[in-house]
């Protein structure tokens, strides 16, 4: 019995120990940060949840959410973006001023809205743009918002004036924009962050939407030349060789 209750303490001690040594708090955004670096992002979720009390841990862990959900298995990836949109929104109520929330709820909604009707996709459209025109009057240089913005208004400009006057009768109102503006988004995005290569590759899809070939394969090339930061950009790297080379 004493040999046990010896043990118990050595254990409590080692214990007290470590989290003084690496002052837990303080640290664990760090370390979440060092894990998503790595794209081990469930990790990085974990780590960040030791300090949820915190905004930037809340959208860190929307994003971390999102890139996962981005590569998980098919069955799995709406839990995760779900998860991150409700991430995001602990982050805005706990901080408001702060635009990351806001860019990773658009960038959740987004997601989800693979998932939903057709009214709910409308609602989806229109609550991504709130969010995004948000994230950049509160930061003018959040690119990965613009980046948003641009898929947003490219996806617009797919959508027929027929099927537009369709959804405004019995769905709702589908937000203005098109090609035109996506293209812009993309542009600003791309001149705030030049290697990030989510802006280059969706701009790459807006131009073979738009039927630009040769922009398109300017800019596939740029971003293949961008740096793997996610795991994502690895599916992309692959969806663009097929691009390119017209398979």
């Amino acid at each position: 019995m004493i040999e046990r209750s010896m043990h118990c303490i050595i254990v409590l001690l080692l214990l007290t120990l470590f989290c003084s040594t690496i002052n837990l708090p303080d640290e664990s955004i760090k370390r979440g940060d060092a894990y998503f670096d790595l794209m081990r992002y469930r990790d990085a979720i974990a780590w960040y949840n030791l300090d949820s009390s915190k905004a930037e841990a809340q959208w860190k862990i929307a994003k971390a959410n999102v890139c996962y959900g981005d590569i998980a298995l098919k069955s799995e990836k709406e839990q995760y973006f779900r998860a991150a949109e409700k991430a995001a929104q602990r982050s805005i109520a706990l901080e408001s001023s702060n635009s990351n929330g806001y860019t990773w709820r658009a960038a959740a909604i987004g997601n989800i809205a693979m998932y939903e009707g057709s009214a709910a996709r409308v609602k989806s459209c229109n609550s991504i743009k709130a969010d995004v025109l948000k994230a950049i009057q509160l930061n003018p240089n959040d690119d990965i918002a613009y980046s948003i913005l641009g898929s947003l208004y490219r996806e617009i400009g797919n959508i027929s004036w027929v099927e537009k006057q369709l959804a405004m009768t019995f769905i709702g109102k589908i937000p203005d924009g098109g090609y035109l503006e996506s293209e812009q988004s993309f542009n600003k995005a791309i001149a705030i962050n030049p290697e990030l290569m989510r802006h280059w590759y969706e701009l790459g899809l807006l131009y073979t939407y738009w039927g630009k070939k040769d922009k398109s394969i300017e800019a596939f090339e740029k971003a293949k030349m961008c740096p793997v930061l996610i795991a994502s950009d690895k599916n992309k790297l692959i969806d663009i060789e097929k691009r390119i080379s017209g398979q």
